[in-house]
């Protein structure tokens, strides 16, 4: 545990030195957020901005109308972590769970100093661990221990599921961190709620054996989350190119809806230093 707490402590120290320098502001502004909450309903008033007016009740045809928001002080950064046996892809000593873990642990780090609440909803196809959002160092630091400690008891993914879990919890307007390694399928439509209602920042955790395999010949593959073994030919090219292109067609899908619905996007090779593309997402988001 100091082992992990000191690694934090180290890329918490990187960032902030390189957001603080490279954007000459404050770096509480990369967890804020839109820091808005809708606060009420008022006539349109000509020099309104257009993408504030609420279309649903000024279709009733009684006005224009447009949505007044207030600042948010008490900001809540809460984490939505993926735990499935999916993520245990890569190198003993630094699979895509270890890298998760470590960018969820720092980011957790940050945030505990920048914003007012913090949470934790670690998922398989289960709750596997929920700390609801609190204020302080001690609910920071009860969420990266129990991060750091965390044994999943099942090994299949349902995204979809802890994204309902999160907007059910949060009622008010959150920035919402979702990492994941995304192998799953159905769950575009709660993503899509989720970026409508929150500040979302999506992290792909990816490993380089889902993209490109070793030339081994025909080997056992075990899938951790459904108990089978299928054999493959690794040196084949028709199935080293289907595994590039579906990989490919995911990550692009996914960053698409993401771009369509104003969340921000990330994908991180488990095996990379993730600081410096962590720094250039804090700079996007400080724009």
């Amino acid at each position: 545990m100091d082992e992990f707490l000191a690694r934090l402590r180290h890329f918490d120290i990187r960032i902030r030195k390189a957001v603080n320098s490279q954007m000459r502001g404050s770096f509480r502004s990369v967890f804020k957020g839109t820091g808005l909450e809708f606060a009420d309903l008022r006539q349109y008033q000509y020099g309104d901005d257009v993408r504030a007016i609420d279309w649903n009740v000024s279709s009733k045809g009684h006005g224009t109308f447009v949505k007044v928001f207030r600042e948010e002080k008490d900001q809540t950064v809460f984490f939505v972590v993926d735990v499935s046996a999916s993520q245990q892809v890569g190198p003993h000593h630094r699979d895509k769970l270890t890298t998760t873990k470590e960018v969820c642990g720092v980011l957790a780090l940050s945030a505990i100093h920048e914003a007012s609440h913090v949470g934790l909803y670690c998922f398989s196809d289960q709750k596997e661990k929920y700390i609801k959002p609190g204020n302080g160092l001690k609910t920071g630091y009860q969420l990266i221990m129990s991060l750091f400690k965390l044994q999943p008891e099942s090994g299949r993914t349902s995204i979809a599921d802890a994204l309902l879990f999160t907007l059910n919890s949060l009622k008010r307007r959150s920035v919402v961190i979702l990492l994941s390694d995304f192998i799953d399928q159905s769950y575009e439509h709660n993503l899509k709620a989720l970026a409508k209602k929150h500040d979302l920042v999506v992290i792909h955790l990816y490993d380089q054996r889902e993209v490109n395999l070793p030339r081994l010949g025909i080997i056992p593959v075990y899938d951790t989350e459904t108990g089978r073994t299928v054999w493959v030919n690794t040196s084949s090219v028709s199935f080293r190119s289907s595994l590039r292109d579906t990989f490919r067609q995911n990550q692009l899908r996914l960053e698409r809806l993401c771009k369509q619905y104003n969340a921000n996007y990330l994908a991180l090779d488990s095996q990379e230093d993730f600081v410096p593309k962590l720094v250039d997402l804090f700079r996007i988001r400080r724009k």
